[in-house]
């Protein structure tokens, strides 16, 4: 497993950058989109009812993208929360096509439900082929409950499939 945080104290390293032999995901929390949670009038189609990521969110956004590149995390796959400031992290980024995907989005305020959430997640995770880089684009609370791990904004862990434990 290998956490990285731009712009933060925050990095850990426990292995070393090798070859895909089995499938890898990156979970990344989306760049800086200050506050907590989301306004109260909250609608998941509605990006002006959501908190979006600032301008140094944005800039954060464009250099992970050229860090993981640097870096040779390349994904072969992006997936997003549908909630806005995670797509227009992926999208700033700038590494390829993405798609939203439900099991990546917030439980934090109870918009959806962790158990659904979590199963989908599951789901798409288990059926990945050993050649696979995935990157996914969601919130603290998503990379929390499967990793045991808080990132801060922008934070990334890379974990092996096989290494994640489900409940």
């Amino acid at each position: 497993m290998r956490v990285f945080s731009l712009f933060s104290f925050f990095v850990f390293c426990v292995s070393s950058f090798t070859a895909l032999a089995d499938s890898e995901v990156i979970f990344l929390r989306h760049a800086l989109a200050p506050g907590t949670g989301d306004p109260a009038h909250f609608q998941i189609d509605d990006c002006s009812t959501q908190r979006n990521l600032s301008a140094e969110g944005r800039q954060q956004a464009k250099a992970i993208g050229q860090e993981l590149k640097d870096k040779g995390l390349t994904p072969t796959r992006i997936l997003s929360s549908p909630w806005c400031r995670c797509k227009e992290t992926a999208d700033l980024m700038a590494l390829g096509a993405w798609q939203t995907h439900f099991g990546l989005s917030s439980f934090y305020e109870g918009h959806v439900d962790r158990d659904d959430v979590l199963a989908a997640l599951q789901a798409e995770l288990t059926s990945l082929s050993d050649d696979e880089r995935v990157l996914l684009v969601t919130h603290q609370v998503v990379i929390q409950a499967v990793t045991g791990l808080y990132m801060p904004s922008g934070g990334y862990v890379v974990m092996k499939s096989k290494d994640i434990k489900w409940d």
